[in-house]
C-alpha cells in the first residue's frame, strides 16, 4: 500500500506495544526455549501453477481507457499473448469518501469488503472477467485489505471492529494513514466477519486468491485460520503476502515480496552499492525463510516510481531481467511492458491516471523483451523450478552472475548492473548455447564474456 520505508516505520510504532509485551515475555521464558529457526521448517506447498506463475498486477481505474472490468476483459487475448499467468487486481471495492486524499481516493481506503467499486462495472462484469480469464488458463486473485477501512465503511456499524486510544476514539494506524480507521484482531467477532467476507469471493466469484496488503500488520493466526477456512471452498488458491516475514511462509501465503532484494537492487542500479550485495542479501534470507519460500521478484509495482523512470530504459530492463531470471515468481506491472512512466504511487494513487499505452511505439525493446523473457521462462524447468548457485565473475561490484539448474538443464544468467562496459570472465566450464531473447547471433566463449552497460546474456549448458 505505501512505500517499504514508511511500511518499516509504520511497522514499528504500530507493533510498539507488542514489542513491550514480548520483550517482557522473552525475559520471563528466557533459557527456557530456544529461537524459532524457520530455515529448519518447510514452507507452505505450492502448486505447480503458483511455481510457474508469471503475475501480472493490473490497477483497473489506470488500465484502460474505461476504467473499469470490461476494460480488461477486452484486452485478455493480449495479455495471453504476453504470456502471464495470474492477473492480480488491485482492490475493486467501493472507496471511502470521508477523509478522503485527492480527488478519487485510494483504492486502499475500502467502504464495502461485500461490494465491488460501481465505477469498475457490475458484479456480472467481475464474473464474466474471472470466467473469460480462466476459459484462457488465467487465473484472478483480488487485493484484500484486511488492516484497516474508510472511515465511512459499513463495518462502522461495529464500533468494535475498530482499534481506539486511550481516550475511546477509533484511531488510524498510524498517523500518515489519515483516511484510513484501525482494525482490532483483538476481537473474535471481527476475524470471524473477514474470514467470512473471504470465503464469499471465492465462492460466490470463483476467485483463485488474494493479495493481502500489509499482511504483517495482520496477526499471522489469523491469516493461518483464514486459510485454512478459505481451503474448505477452494483448496487451489494462491495467497501472496505483501510483507516478507518468514513466520507467514509457513502455513499462511503461498509467496511473498522480496523487498530487502528489491531495496538492494534500488541501490545498486544507482550506484550506491557494490552489485555482489545483492548475492549477499539472498543469502541472507535462504538462511532465513522456510525451505522452498517462494519469494515474488519485482522492478516495479504502484508503490514505487516506474522502474524505467528510476533506472533509464536499459536499466529497467536489467532489472527486470533479474526478476525474471532468479528463484522466485516474477512480477509485471501493468504498463512495463509499454514502457509506461505515469505515475500510480501516492499522491498519483489517489488520482486517475490512465495509462499510456501509445509509448510502446516509442520504446520496442520493452514491446520486445516482456514476452520473449515470459517465454524463455516457460520453456526452461531450471528458470521456473530449478535451484540457484552464484558464481564468481571477475567484476562483482558490476556484474551478477548465478546459475540455475533443473535435472540435466543449466541455465547461466549474467548481468551488468553498472552502465559501463564489462569484459572479464566468470566462473562456467564446458559448451554453452546464448539463449539470451533477441540477442545478435555472437560467439560464446565463455568463461570469457562480454557486455554492454546494463546488458544481461543468459546461456544453456549444451547436453
Amino acid at each position: 500500500m505505501r512505500k517499504r520505508s514508511s511500511i518499516i516505520s509504520i511497522a514499528l510504532r504500530k507493533t510498539l506495544r507488542l514489542c513491550v509485551f514480548a520483550v517482557l515475555f522473552s525475559i520471563t521464558v528466557a533459557g527456557q526455549q530456544p529461537a524459532r529457526d524457520f530455515s529448519k521448517e518447510p514452507a507452505r506447498p505450492s502448486q505447480d501453477w503458483v511455481k510457474d506463475a508469471v503475475i501480472y498486477q493490473i490497477f483497473p481505474r489506470q488500465y484502460s481507457a474505461t476504467g473499469d472490468f470490461n476494460g480488461i476483459t477486452k484486452d485478455l487475448d493480449r495479455l495471453k499473448s504476453l504470456g502471464v499467468d495470474v492477473l492480480w487486481l488491485m482492490p475493486i471495492h467501493p472507496i471511502g469518501e470521508a477523509k478522503r486524499k485527492g480527488t478519487v481516493g485510494s483504492p486502499y481506503a475500502v467502504k464495502d469488503f461485500y461490494a465491488i467499486n460501481p465505477d469498475y462495472g457490475t458484479p456480472e462484469d467481475l464474473k464474466r472477467l474471472v470466467a473469460e480469464s480462466h476459459r484462457r488458463g488465467m487465473k484472478v486473485i483480488i487485493d484484500i485489505v484486511a488492516n484497516h477501512t474508510a472511515w465511512d465503511s459499513v463495518m462502522m456499524k461495529t464500533p468494535a471492529f475498530y482499534t481506539r486510544n486511550e481516550k475511546g476514539e477509533i484511531v488510524a494506524p498510524v498517523p500518515d494513514w489519515a483516511d484510513v480507521a484501525d482494525l482490532n484482531y483483538d476481537n473474535p467477532e471481527l476475524r470471524k466477519y473477514m474470514i467470512e467476507m473471504l470465503k464469499f469471493w471465492v465462492r460466490e466469484y470463483d476467485l483463485d486468491g488474494f493479495r493481502c496488503d500489509v499482511a504483517g500488520f495482520v496477526p499471522t493466526d489469523f491469516w493461518e485460520t483464514a486459510r485454512a477456512e478459505v481451503d474448505k471452498v477452494k483448496a487451489d488458491t494462491l495467497w501472496l503476502a505483501e510483507w516478507e516475514s518468514p513466520d507467514l511462509m509457513v502455513n499462511a501465503f503461498n509467496v511473498d515480496y522480496s523487498w530487502a532484494m528489491h531495496a538492494m537492487l534500488d541501490k545498486v542500479l544507482h550506484g550506491q552499492m557494490p552489485a555482489y550485495e545483492l548475492r549477499k542479501v539472498w543469502e541472507d534470507q535462504a538462511s532465513k525463510f522456510p525451505r522452498g519460500s517462494l519469494r515474488m521478484r519485482f522492478s516495479d509495482n504502484h508503490d514505487e516510481r516506474r522502474a524505467i523512470a528510476r533506472f533509464g530504459e536499459k536499466g529497467a530492463l536489467a532489472a527486470q531481467a533479474l526478476a525474471f531470471t532468479l528463484d522466485g515468481i516474477p512480477l509485471v506491472y501493468n504498463g512495463m511492458e509499454a514502457g509506461d512512466t505515469t505515475e500510480s504511487g501516492a499522491p498519483a494513487l489517489f488520482e486517475k491516471r490512465p495509462i499510456f499505452w501509445q509509448f510502446a511505439e516509442r520504446r520496442p525493446e520493452m514491446v520486445k523483451f516482456y514476452p520473449a523473457m515470459i517465454a524463455l521462462r516457460k520453456s526452461s524447468n531450471a528458470l521456473r523450478r530449478g535451484e540457484l548457485r552464484w558464481i564468481r565473475n571477475s567484476d562483482e561490484a558490476r556484474v551478477v552472475t548465478f546459475a540455475r539448474r533443473a535435472g540435466t538443464e543449466e541455465i547461466v544468467v549474467a548481468i551488468n548492473m553498472a552502465s559501463t562496459p564489462f569484459v572479464g570472465t566468470l566462473e562456467a566450464s564446458g559448451s554453452f548455447d546464448e539463449v539470451t531473447p533477441n540477442a545478435p547471433e555472437r560467439t560464446v566463449a565463455l568463461p570469457a564474456i562480454s557486455l554492454d552497460g546494463h546488458e544481461f546474456r543468459i546461456f544453456r549448458r549444451k547436453g
